[in-house]
């Protein structure tokens, strides 16, 4: 099922059993109905339960940007979430951090590679939505790289206790409670330092094992972190464990992570020099990683399109269109 809006599709997969709904942000260079094969496509999954269009529109903003470079890029809303049929789970949270999008994630990577062509496709991912990135990356052939947005890899609560909360807003505007928080980070560095390099008791060692096995294949991952609560600068907050460290550590010296600290955004990214920082290491990572020249060298007439061109050139004819450059991709 398609419907085109100017640059846009919608489109509808099988979240087996399910219908699954997302927008594909076509690339610019070809008009609707065009294919787009043997470009690598961009896969924009929910964090937690926001919709596709992530904060402030912020993934619409960077899947036109992507688009607008020649990558097609694809915002789905997984079962339960957004536009998308099923049932959300009532424990959403630990749903996701056991990695219960796994198999929907892989189909739909499956099913758009097939679709369209791809040559395969990069997972993008924000907060608990990097979770199930990491999880269907590992298990899917057709993934190829990852964008990860201040990504987690431990086990965080649904909910804090009201206790807790009331302490941390008390800390918050309290002189002496902000004291009492200093002291109490002080504390917790003492503790990391006894405990030495190991993650603490509520890491999540069934994605970091994922993590693991994926970063050490060489898949290309960009990785980017957004100043944290007290945060000093990239490193986390006194007494607290720094994960980005260690999992760039864990990933080892084969791997082709790369690690950016956005010192302009916040947690969501979508403020407006976050969300530009965003879409410039987005674009730079894409053409360093994937560049389009070498997908276009592997298509198919691909050869017989540089004869035209020439032959072309040398009677002073105009360039070959757009549509017909599209039209030659998709044979």
């Amino acid at each position: 099922m398609h419907e085109a809006i100017e640059d846009r599709e919608l489109i509808v997969l099988d979240g087996l059993g399910t219908r699954v709904l997302g927008t594909m942000h076509r690339p610019a260079d070809c008009p609707a109905g065009a294919s787009a094969s043997h470009r690598p496509g961009v896969l924009f999954l929910n964090s937690l339960s926001l919709p596709r269009a992530a904060s402030g529109d912020s993934a619409v903003h960077w899947a036109a940007s992507i688009a607008a470079k020649g990558y097609p890029a694809f915002r789905i809303d997984l079962p339960g979430l957004g536009d998308s049929e099923g049932s959300s789970s009532t424990d959403l949270l630990d749903f996701i951090n056991a990695g219960g999008f796994t198999s929907v994630a892989a189909s739909a990577m499956e099913q758009l590679v097939e679709r369209y062509g791809l040559s395969g496709t990069v997972l993008f991912g924000h907060c608990a939505g990097s979770v199930s990135a990491v999880y269907a990356a590992a298990a899917s052939k057709h993934c190829k790289g990852l964008i990860l947005l201040d990504p987690y890899f431990h086990l965080p609560q649904a909910k804090r206790p009201k206790v807790r909360e009331g302490l941390s807003d008390w800390a918050r505007r309290s002189a002496v409670g902000g004291l009492l928080s200093n002291i109490y980070d002080r504390a917790r560095k003492l503790q990391l330092l006894l405990r030495g390099s190991q993650p603490p008791g509520n890491a999540n060692n069934e994605l970091l094992a994922r993590w693991k096995q994926l970063a050490a294949t060489g898949v290309p991952i960009l990785l980017l972190k957004a100043p944290g609560i007290k945060a000093q600068g990239a490193k986390p907050r006194r007494g607290e464990f720094d994960y980005i460290d260690y999992v760039v550590k864990l990933a080892g010296r084969k791997s082709r992570v790369t690690a950016e600290f956005v010192e302009s955004a916040d947690h969501s990214f979508a403020n407006r020099e976050g969300r530009a920082a965003v879409q410039m290491h987005i674009e730079q990572w894409l053409a360093a990683h994937f560049p389009l020249a070498d997908a276009k060298a592997a298509q198919p007439g691909a050869a017989s399109l540089r004869a035209d061109e020439d032959n072309s050139n040398a009677h002073d004819s105009n360039a070959v269109p757009a549509d017909r450059v599209c039209a030659l991709e998709g044979r």
